[in-house]
């Protein structure tokens, strides 16, 4: 038997490839070799899949990278540059599902609620960052938002912008980084 995990991840290749009409019980079903009393097993319907994948996605592709960036204590520098290699390592195919997701949200309130909601977040977690690393407070909201623009529109170019030249994008932006504070403690 798939667990509830197996079933969420199955929601997200899905809709990475194919988008949020594919989402239906008979092509998760399909996608695990499974019978629909397994996915009743762990969900309420469509709606209670739809809700615990937006959880799911939040916490794969948000809380998950940021909880990565913060293990070891060290300087925002270090912080962000770990950041970088793990959402850029991790991008194989989650530039569809990123896409897939913001057209999503705009066609459903509930999805918009989580994307705005991730955006925040992610914003306000590049925003802590450059805050930490010690520049003008006037240079910080820009900032944030500069770091993430790259992400999601190299994400969103056809093709994508693959990681190694977005490493050099952002080996740029961070040229204009301040020293941290920390790094000459």
């Amino acid at each position: 038997m798939a667990s509830k995990r197996d079933w969420l991840e199955a929601g997200l290749m899905v809709l990475g490839q194919d988008g949020a009409p594919a989402l239906t019980i008979e092509r998760l079903c399909a996608e695990l070799g499974l019978t629909k009393g397994s996915f009743y097993h762990h969900f309420k319907g469509m709606s209670g899949f739809k809700t615990d994948l937006l959880e799911h996605f939040e916490a794969e592709h948000t809380s998950r990278y940021i909880a990565g960036a913060e293990v070891g204590g060290e300087p925002a520098s270090a912080r962000l540059h770990r950041l970088m290699n793990l959402i850029l390592e991790d991008k194989g195919g989650n530039h569809d599902l990123e896409i897939a997701m913001r057209a999503w949200a705009l066609q459903d309130p509930e999805v918009h609620a989580l994307q705005r909601r991730v955006d925040r977040l992610r914003v306000d977690y590049l925003r802590s960052l450059w805050r930490e690393l010690g520049g003008p407070e006037a240079e910080v909201e820009p900032m944030a938002h500069l770091l993430y623009l790259v992400l999601v529109g190299a994400q969103q170019v056809v093709p994508p912008v693959p990681a190694d030249d977005l490493r050099e994008i952002y080996a740029l932006a961070m040229r204009l980084a301040p020293h941290d504070r920390r790094d000459n403690a």
